[in-house]
């Protein structure tokens, strides 16, 4: 024997002398921990689970056990069972046991109102020890833990506590009531390749080298695209798949390399189908949460979107921006200041007016600050109020913005002083490398507004949650642009993917080869309190008018057929209209759990940097595995 085992067998020796680890032998757990209540007193039971607490009254020890179900507490009485109450003086936080005792009901004024167990405790008459651990780095009792490098390093522990166990059993729960409802309306769950060949799907892929086939790689799927258009042209009229994807891209909250989407797709669908069917399924999976729906959801044009709310995926907890342009004569917009040919646009955040006379100063010279790159500006309402000259556009700006208060709030609401009015304007001068984007504006407001709205949050309890349908606010955007502009490389990209298809309306007109910036896809996002939970389309069908969108993508036909020579044959084949749309899983549980982040919804999530800090991957691997997959490192210059 080495000295390394003798030392591991002399070291267990000393532990299992110490404690007397116990075997579980036929003793069969009958609750979970978090089961139990007064129905059961008088019961026997046996629990089994993790030491959560461990309080020492001497005579008397209680332990808080634990499992994924909620806690119980135990109670080691000395005189009723002293081989018990010993071992209990050995056990400790995180350690694993199994008791058998009885249900006592908890006595007047000693019960727990924070526990669902709080009204019992059971008195054991029997613990066993079924395995030490040493001091956690942090405690999974603990509601919430600083140091996330920490949780994810520890990530096992950081799975014990209750809040994550909360998440991932309702993360279960919603994948299988979309999973349910999908297989109810004829989908067939269909698996698709992990391992492909690159295609352009707007992020790097993730690459495997072939060890068979020197100098060749399979691709890691972004998504199921092209295999869920091939199985509707295999007639399989309905398929769906709660599918892995993976893109190699800048992480943020909201992003992780590896996740999980809700992928469907449908054959002769029209794109009103579409969106049954999803709103169908988030029902049901809503309903997990104990969250009723409304269906149908509110619909918005692209462009609607951008001119009411300044982004693409509107959060319409807030009021929409409001355009005051009309309000504004020509010789108003001299004497301000303001340019005389672009829009001027106001907007109210809610509950957020109760500024001082310094914070209201500070606050303009923010926005000022803000825009100052932009040519936009603040024009202050409440100052206009006290000029004589100006006190007429003044009641004009809030009575607009208390038009849009009133259909916001769906009764009578006018801006008031619990509110707080901003109103930007271009500025004389405003540069001109804007002019040729109409939309600028619009969109720097709509930034604006969102980040005084998560400025005022929590302060001012904005978006308070009301445990109703009124927490989560659903919108489809329909009629995306077909084509978005390039300025660094100066060409058009497809601003969704290649394979959606155009208006047939824009096809007829030319517009994909003479007006580009005009031409509207038949695509789709469905948006959550302003985060995109989901992309679909309906697809192009037709091999002639999938090779002319390659080749307004700058793509010869040569080109096209080696990328995909073989999606292009399939099309000849009888392909059927067809459409689709694939939704984050994660972010829906995000939502749902009320968590900021996707690592608080996915077991085993990467950093900001796309390390898996518990496995410390990734790793180098050995120089025998380089060369089988016929590779080497270099070093950059």
């Amino acid at each position: 024997m080495s000295s390394i085992d003798n030392f591991e067998k002399n070291d267990f020796d000393l532990k299992v002398n110490e404690i007397m680890l116990d075997f579980l032998g036929t003793l069969q757990r009958t609750q979970m921990c978090g089961e139990l209540r007064v129905e059961q007193d008088g019961q026997e039971v046996v629990l089994m689970g993790w030491v959560n607490r461990r309080r020492d009254h001497g005579n008397l020890i209680f332990l808080d056990v634990r499992d994924r179900s909620g806690i119980t507490q135990v109670v080691l009485d000395k005189e009723v069972s002293p081989e018990a109450h010993a071992k209990a003086e050995a056990a400790r936080s995180e350690y694993v046991v199994a008791v058998k005792g009885k249900v006592r009901r908890r006595g007047a004024g000693l019960e727990n109102p924070n526990m669902p167990t709080g009204a019992i405790e059971i008195v054991a008459n029997e613990l066993l020890l079924l395995n030490e651990a040493k001091t956690p780095p942090f405690s999974p009792a603990e509601d919430a833990i600083a140091n996330e490098e920490v949780r994810l390093k520890y990530r096992y522990l950081d799975l014990r506590r209750p809040q994550m166990q909360h998440n991932f059993e309702l993360r279960s729960k919603v994948a299988m009531a979309i999973r349910n409802y999908l297989v109810e309306q004829g989908f067939l769950e269909i698996e698709t390749p992990f391992m492909t060949r690159s295609t352009p799907e707007g992020a790097r892929d993730y690459l495997v080298p072939s060890r068979v086939h020197a100098g060749s790689f399979y691709a890691l799927p972004q998504s199921p695209q092209i295999f869920k258009q091939i199985l509707m042209i295999s007639g399989f009229d309905k398929y769906f798949q709660i599918a892995r994807c993976f893109r190699d891209e800048d992480l943020r909250a909201d992003r992780q390399p590896e996740f999980t989407q809700i992928d469907l797709e449908m054959s002769f669908p029209q794109q009103e189908k579409v969106f049954r069917v999803v709103e169908g399924f988030l029902t049901a999976a809503f309903k997990t949460a104990s969250i009723s729906l409304t269906t149908p959801f509110v619909q918005m044009t692209y462009d609607d979107a951008i001119r009411n709310y300044g982004i693409d995926k509107p959060d319409m907890r807030l009021p929409a921006m409001v355009s005051l342009t009309d309000v504004l004569t020509p010789e108003l917009r001299e004497q301000l200041k303001i340019e005389k040919d672009l829009p001027v646009l106001g907007f109210v955040i809610p509950k957020a007016g109760t500024l001082s006379g310094t914070q209201k100063r500070a606050l303009v010279e923010e926005i000022r600050a803000t825009f100052g790159d932009s040519g936009l500006d603040f024009l202050d309402v409440a100052r206009l109020k006290t000029n004589e000259a100006f006190n007429p556009l003044a009641v004009a700006i809030e009575a607009k913005l208390s038009d849009e208060q009133t259909r916001f709030e769906a009764a009578a609401k006018q801006v008031d002083a619990v509110d707080l009015i901003i109103v930007i304007t271009p500025k004389l001068g405003t540069p001109a490398k804007w002019n040729h984007d109409p939309q600028w504006i619009y969109k720097r407001v709509g930034a604006l507004r969102l980040q005084l709205a998560a400025k005022f949050a929590d302060k001012h309890k904005l978006f308070e949650k009301t445990g109703t349908e009124a927490d989560y606010k659903f919108l489809w955007v329909t009629d995306f642009p077909m084509y978005e502009w390039d300025e660094e490389t100066k060409v058009w990209n497809a601003a969704h993917h290649p394979f959606t298809s155009p208006h047939e309306e824009d096809i007829k007109a030319g517009r994909l080869t003479n007006d580009k910036g005009a031409v509207r896809a038949l695509a789709y996002d469905i948006v959550l309190n302003g985060t995109e939970l989901g992309s679909g389309s309906i697809r192009i069908h037709r091999q002639d008018v999938q090779a002319e969108i390659f080749r307004s993508l700058g793509m010869s036909d040569a080109e096209a057929k080696e990328r995909f020579g073989f999606f292009l044959d399939a099309l000849e084949y009888g392909t059927p209209p067809h459409g689709g749309i694939a939704l984050g899983l994660d972010r829906i549980v995000m939502i749902l759990a009320g968590a900021t982040s996707l690592r608080e919804v996915i077991a085993f999530p990467k950093t900001a940097k796309a390390i898996d800090l518990m496995v410390d991957a990734p790793t180098p691997v050995s120089d025998q595995q380089m060369r089988e997959l016929h590779l080497k490192t270099v070093t950059r210059t």
